[in-house]
């Protein structure tokens, strides 16, 4: 069947009509025949089992039984009636009950024709009875496609209420399948269907939506799950090929004096081998003609911002210019604060531009930007403003990318004539799974080692009864001269009742901790920008003991005399949120610790959670958790979840299927870049059909 039929308009199949497919399409997104045929069941009833009276059970399981009506009685009730009928095989009887439309049922059934009969039992007076059964007779239930295991689609309530009920979607498929003759354009290649034992498309199909055995469906949800996550694949991985061969990035041919004399005269500390080997990556990208498109990955404290400074090294070595840009004021000061002696002792020119740098100021940074004599910039969105112009940036690096839209990170691009190769780093670990679907078009590099003599945080989760004990060992550790600090959540629908608990805890803090023994520090949305950093400040220098705030902390603060974290109600974090606020102490030579606090009223994935962190401190293992808890929208945000619009794969049970889908993709293109021979014809022709019709641009964002 052509792919262009398949785009007629849902209104033109029989049984639809104008109101039916008005409701589809704003209901279920149903416009096409293709996206009818692409409703995928969300489970099935196995309807290959009939059972005789005498072997039902008192299990509320669903079953069905055949039989005949022999006769009906209406019984009053508190509201109207009831009609009842008795339902009989060779080996008993049981009752058939309607509490509603019981004219109408009266009127169109038949005492002794044999029926089926299906729904779930009640045992009641001694005998077993079915409210509202699915009802057809032996005739019609042997023409029908959906006898065997039958069909559950995704509904919603008003589609119930406007009586388009599970059968009448069934139905319609089932007509849609009737039209087409039930054959579909094959998708895949006569190689992939043989090497890896793949049903025909047309085969599945049907057997997605009428399955003839539970042997098949399994079969037809493979091919199915397979071909979604190979074509999601195949664009990104041709997207990351087209990118290289088309844009093409300055090639940094040297490794010079600034690289060498840093690395070889003032760099802090030996590099980790996970640092050597993305350096290495980094260095390839930079030398070949191709812009780089490279996500860096590495846990909070894995030394990502010594690999991007020494990438600068590299731009600069080559006579270009590089920034970097992170998403908030805080982070933007650390990174430049961090970076800023290493310079002086280079002799290198860096800023820093974020919304509140004083006009005059940005004046002089965007003349000697454009004149070439500012050579590292570090900022947040201000970088993005169109008064913002390099002589000739060659590198450009994106902190905590996600926190950045797809539009404003072009913008950066478009700084210069040529694209400046770009770098994107994020310390919120990603699954592979989700890393493979969300930037399946980027190269990726991921330091896995923390660097050496970095002591592993202690982490421990107490009850709010264990407070005093808790309290006592702050003391302790302030007597040592470190610091702490103590985070509450904040929840943006209740955001009055947060505000509440952190003003209370401040209280509670400060009659425990009085002055002037004891220092504090309060944090918090409410405050101006101003006085939240006269207040991070203070406890940057030391001034006070105690940091009390809300997640503002989460990303950006680097304090190494801060030994200990304390998380209060941290069953309202998520994971990768309580392993971000984790990753603010443990940055010294010091033993930190990570106390998570908590009522005794747990769910099972609060005690998932608080388990998982005081077993591992592992950023990726964790991350693997947070996804098979929370689903993979929810963690990549709305930014990003649009990719993840999947019908029938999904990236947590299926990542076998994914990483199958994923090594194919790339044999396939290795191969035959253009899709161009002979045997992926009909790859090429869906890849076509795909972009033309859009269906493929649902996943990617």
């Amino acid at each position: 069947m052509n792919t262009a039929f398949l785009q007629t308009p849902i209104d033109y199949l029989k049984g639809v009509g104008p109101n039916r497919a008005d409701l589809l399409k704003k209901e279920l997104g149903i416009h096409t025949y293709q996206d009818l045929l692409n409703l995928f069941p969300n489970r099935y009833i196995d309807r290959t089992r009939y059972y005789k009276i005498n072997q039902i059970q008192q299990s509320n399981a669903e079953i069905q039984v055949v039989g005949v009506i022999t006769g009906f009685k209406e019984i009053a009730q508190k509201r109207g009636k009831r009609l009842v009928a008795t339902f009989q095989d060779d080996t008993g009887t049981m009752e058939l009950v309607w509490f509603r439309g019981q004219k109408w049922i009266r009127e169109s059934l038949k005492l002794n024709t044999p029926y089926v009969i299906f729904g779930k039992t009640n045992w009641f007076n001694s005998k077993f009875s079915m409210p509202h059964p699915d009802i057809e007779t032996t005739e019609d239930h042997k023409k029908s496609l959906s006898s065997g295991i039958q069909p559950i689609y995704p509904s919603t309530e008003k589609l119930s209420n406007k009586g388009i009920s599970n059968r009448v979607v069934s139905k319609i498929v089932q007509q849609l399948f009737l039209e087409t003759k039930g054959k579909f354009s094959e998708t895949l290649s006569p190689f992939l269907l043989s090497e890896l034992h793949l049903i025909s498309k047309s085969e599945a199909l049907l057997n997605i939506h009428f399955p003839k055995s539970q042997e098949l469906l399994s079969k037809a949800q493979l091919r199915l799950k397979f071909e979604e996550l190979f074509f999601i694949q195949l664009q990104l991985i041709l997207k990351n090929l087209i990118h290289k061969s088309k844009i093409k990035g300055h090639s940094f041919e040297k490794v010079g004096n600034y690289f060498n004399t840093f690395y070889n005269e003032y760099l802090p500390f030996k590099l980790t081998n996970a640092q050597k080997r993305v350096l290495k990556e980094i260095r390839a990208d930079l030398g070949s003609n191709a812009q780089m498109n490279r996500l860096l990955q590495g846990d909070v404290g894995s030394g990502k911002t010594i690999v991007a400074f020494m990438s600068m090294l590299i731009a600069l070595d080559n006579g270009f210019q590089a920034c970097l840009m992170a998403p908030t004021e805080i982070l933007s000061a650390q990174h430049y604060n961090g970076l800023l002696e290493w310079c002086k002792t280079l002799n290198i020119n860096i800023e820093i531009l974020t919304g509140s740098t004083k006009t005059s100021i940005r004046d002089k940074i965007h003349k000697s930007l454009e004149n070439g004599d500012l050579q590292i910039l570090i900022g947040t969105h201000a970088l993005l403003e169109d008064k913002v112009k390099f002589k000739n940036l060659g590198l450009a690096i994106i902190d905590e990318q996600h926190r950045f839209g797809v539009a404003q990170r072009s913008k950066l691009w478009h700084k210069n004539i040529s694209p400046p190769h770009i770098l994107v780093m994020t310390a919120t670990p990603i699954p592979r799974t989700l890393a493979m679907s969300v930037y399946g078009d980027l190269d990726i590099s991921i330091i896995d080692e923390l660097p050496p003599g970095r002591k592993e945080i202690k982490t421990v989760h107490r009850y709010d009864k264990n407070r005093l004990n808790v309290f006592r060992f702050i003391k302790d550790e302030i007597k040592k001269g470190r610091q702490i600090y103590i985070v509450y959540p904040l929840i943006k629908e209740s955001e009055t009742m947060d505000y509440k608990d952190l003003m209370d805890g401040y209280e509670s803090i400060s009659r425990d901790f009085p002055l002037p023994y004891y220092q504090i520090s309060i944090v918090h949305g409410k405050m101006k920008p101003t006085d939240k950093d006269y207040e991070m400040q203070r406890f940057i220098n030391g001034d006070t003991q105690i940091m009390v705030a809300t997640t503002v902390i989460e990303v950006g603060v680097n304090v190494p005399n801060a030994s200990v974290m304390i998380i209060e109600s941290a069953e309202r974090f998520g994971l990768s949120q309580l392993h971000q606020l984790r990753g603010r102490v443990g940055r010294g030579a010091e033993q930190s610790y990570c106390i998570l606090m908590t009522s005794h009223k747990l769910t099972n994935d609060s005690k998932t959670r608080l388990d998982t962190m005081v077993r591992t401190n592992d950023g990726f293992e964790i991350a693997e958790v947070d996804l098979k808890l929370r689903g993979p929208g929810d963690i990549m945000g709305t930014q990003q979840s649009g990719v993840l619009n999947l019908r029938i794969a999904d990236i947590v049970k299926d990542k076998d299927i994914l990483q199958k889908a994923r090594y194919y993709a790339k044999a396939v293109l290795t191969k035959d870049p253009t899709l161009t021979s002979i045997e992926n014809h009909k790859i090429l022709n869906t890849y076509k059909a795909m972009s033309k019709f859009k269906n493929i641009w649902n996943y990617i964002s």
